[in-house]
């Protein structure tokens, strides 16, 4: 009869963290079993009509106390210490990991890799290699859950959370939705099947689950989109009138209108692309129009924000100044109005060019404008 008690370790921090979830039982076992036992014991020794008195027992007994305050508690900051080790480290992936995007939505995982595959409820992971899982929902809140890797983060809507894990056994675990998101909440559940190295390699090259090899990267899609918004107008290869550069901002300090800075990672790209109010960059004006995130004709999904993400992360190094400052021959001078975001009608240019001079055309997809 096969029965386990827990499932499977297949992950690095499994181990770790089932000889933390022991440990904590084996205390609790401990401590309940003595306390227990002394209540028990001192019940019936001092019960009412024993032979044995208290009389005369001292009121205080400051080593018993001490003992029994002292010893419990560097054994909770020990285990504090212990458990803190792989909370930090789940969520702090190496550099080298590789990278993955997961968007929750009603009811269902859509995964894309950096290659440009993409699954639905399922994801393929190379055995014994580092994965990062870049995440959000399009929605409510929800839960990646693999309990085989002893791995979950919650999935948020409007946020970029990360988590990862390294795979050790190869193999098909089951893949849940640890937070209840509406009627169809139980049937969110999905697969992560663990390949030997060579056989994920093939996988790839087959084009995962598709019959063809031809597959679109987020990069290579977000750069579609950054033409057909027509971001490139203001945001060229070098600071201009119209917006700053986004060459080489990925991981950069950006610094802001009302003297706060940020670092320009991706909740900060995505957050300037549906809300460029929300953090101007310093010497500019916020002729950028909103593009919100939503499931309605002319909004943006989710996956088409980490398309343009992934993109603005491929761009190279500006070629004038540092992000959020200005060259010094053009400083702002008074821009005409923004057009009005209906319809998203931009004059597209290739990538890198900045525009005209008697053009005031804005655009979309940009950052921190």
């Amino acid at each position: 009869m096969n029965f386990p008690i827990a499932p499977i370790q297949a992950s690095d921090f499994a181990v770790e963290v089932d000889n933390i979830f022991l440990a904590l039982t084996g205390l609790t076992f401990f401590f309940t079993i003595l306390v227990l036992s002394l209540l028990l014991f001192l019940a019936i020794r001092y019960r009412r009509g024993s032979k044995h008195s208290r009389k005369g027992a001292p009121d205080e007994h400051l080593v018993m106390e001490l003992s029994w305050s002292l010893g419990p508690l560097v054994i909770a900051i020990g285990m504090f210490v212990w458990a803190t080790k792989p909370f930090t480290e789940v969520y702090s992936p190496p550099a080298n990991a590789e990278e993955v995007f997961v968007i929750g939505k009603r009811w269902m995982w859509h995964i894309q890799h950096t290659n440009g595959i993409r699954e639905n409820n399922e994801l393929h992971v190379p055995l014994g290699r580092a994965i990062k899982l870049t995440m959000i929902s399009q929605d409510v809140i929800h839960g990646f859950y693999v309990p085989a890797f002893r791995m979950k983060r919650d999935v948020l809507p409007g946020r970029y959370n990360t988590v990862w894990f390294q795979p050790t056994r190869p193999g098909r675990y089951h893949l849940f939705c640890s937070e209840y998101c509406g009627t169809n909440h139980s049937e969110m559940i999905g697969w992560v099947y663990v390949m030997d190295p060579a056989d994920y390699q093939a996988w790839q090259a087959s084009g995962g689950s598709r019959s063809t090899q031809e597959t679109e990267t987020p990069a290579m899609a977000g750069e579609s989109l950054y033409n057909t918004l027509g971001c490139a107008n203001c945001h060229g290869e070098v600071n201009n009138v119209h917006g700053p550069t986004l060459y080489g901002i990925a991981g950069k300090v950006r610094q802001f209108e009302n003297g706060s800075t940020a670092i320009a990672d991706d909740n900060y790209l995505r957050r300037s692309i549906i809300d460029p109010n929300a953090q101007v960059v310093k010497g500019y004006q916020n002729i950028m129009p909103a593009y919100p995130v939503g499931n309605e004709q002319g909004k943006l999904t989710e996956e088409q924000v980490l398309d343009l993400v992934a993109y603005v992360k491929t761009l190279g190094s500006a070629a004038a100044t540092a992000p959020g400052e200005m060259a010094a021959a053009t400083k702002p001078a008074a821009t005409p109005a923004h057009p009005a975001p209906a319809g998203r009608t931009h004059t597209a240019i290739k990538p890198g060019a900045s525009a005209p001079a008697s053009k005031s055309n804005g655009s979309t997809g940009n950052v921190g404008h």
